[in-house]
């Protein structure tokens, strides 16, 4: 089976890949919403305030040539105070139509790929400065794309253009009998009724634009199967390598549970199979404590190190086994053997006490 990037990529991608994807600011996007979104909020605006618009513009300009007689006398303070004055005002008419641009290009953005900032784009790499890197984006199959998607959107923008432009024909020549005012009315409703027309096509486009963007994203963005399992392994950790740590802590905590061994009052036997050492303290704990248990050749462990130390061996298969299987290390022992436990340690304070005695 082929290793690496040999694989074809099939499996689609993987959160985390989607996650560092986001980081770097690789997304689904079309260049073509932000487009169609501004041209619609920038219509909207004319729509409804562009008249205010116009005539402000034209009486402002016109107040300047009725005066530009006296524009030879400006100096100084006084011609920055006036040329302040224009921009003051241009900006104020343009400020509604340069606010819906700017918050249409936003929503346009925030509706693809929500909010995103990352500088990843903006570092500098030396691949984006080698020529023959530069060239084979010029002509690979993505710029044909792009190209032959441009050439598109232009013929057909154009051909619905030239579509609102022949209606408007049997009306052209009676502009010649019209006012300059009533002109440039006619003038603004057919650019206006060109350019919604050319929005409502935009916005066709950009959706079908942004759904082969997004299938295109989506195809990059699918791995093959030992890239899945290479990040499996960095997300969750080599298995060989955490059946390794396991295997060290089992170790460790063995090795724990018998230096704690020497230190238990009994071990109590399968007699064979099982052992189970018990401690207690009546000043510090409030029951009978398993310290250390095991099985087999644990349980074999166990009792040697009882026998070299000192700890008496008491034989009860049944409460061996129940030990084992109820309580773990650490646990303290159950109410319902209370009774049993106790016999057994009643037992082995006797043998101490005798033991002492006869010494």
């Amino acid at each position: 089976m082929p290793e690496g990037k040999d694989q074809e990529k099939t499996e689609p991608a993987t959160p985390k890949r989607r996650e560092d994807s986001r980081k770097k600011g690789q997304v689904a996007q079309s260049r073509e919403i932000p487009s169609a979104l501004v041209l619609l909020s920038s219509l909207g605006v004319l729509f409804f305030s562009g008249s205010w618009m116009f005539w402000s513009l034209s009486d402002f300009m016109g107040g300047i040539f009725r005066n530009i007689g006296s524009l030879h006398d400006l100096q100084g303070v006084s011609l920055h105070s006036f040329l302040l004055e224009i921009f003051k005002h241009v900006f104020s008419v343009l400020m509604p139509l340069m606010s819906a641009v700017l918050i249409g290009g936003i929503i346009a953005n925030l509706l693809q790929i929500g909010f995103l900032f990352t500088g990843e784009p903006l570092i500098p790499k030396l691949s984006k400065l080698n020529p023959l890197e530069g060239i084979k984006r010029l002509f690979s199959l993505k710029s044909l794309v792009e190209l032959v998607k441009s050439l598109f959107k232009l013929l057909f923008v154009g051909f619905i253009a030239f579509l609102m432009i022949r209606g408007e024909l049997e009306n052209i020549p009676s502009l010649m009998q019209m006012s300059i005012g009533e002109t440039l009315s006619f003038i603004a409703r057919v650019s206006f009724k060109i350019c919604f027309y050319t929005c409502l096509t935009l916005i066709v486009l950009a959706a079908l634009d942004y759904a082969f963007q997004r299938w295109q994203h989506e195809k990059g963005m699918r791995m093959t199967k030992q890239e899945v399992k290479d990040e499996f392994k960095q997300r969750e950790g080599d298995p060989a390598v955490k059946a390794r740590v396991k295997s060290i802590q089992r170790e460790m905590a063995q090795r724990r549970m018998m230096e704690s061994v020497p230190k238990a009052d009994v071990v109590i036997t399968n007699p064979t199979s099982l052992a189970v050492a018990l401690k207690y303290d009546a000043k510090a704990m409030m029951a009978p404590q398993i310290i250390a248990k095991g099985a087999g050749l644990i349980a074999e462990r166990i009792k040697d190190l009882a026998r070299d130390n000192g700890v008496p061996l008491v034989e009860h298969k049944p409460l061996a086994q129940t030990l084992f299987k109820v309580v773990e290390i650490g646990g303290f022992i159950p109410a319902n053997l209370y009774r049993a436990v106790a016999e057994i340690l009643a037992y082995v304070y006797g043998l101490r006490a005798a033991k002492s005695n006869y010494v």
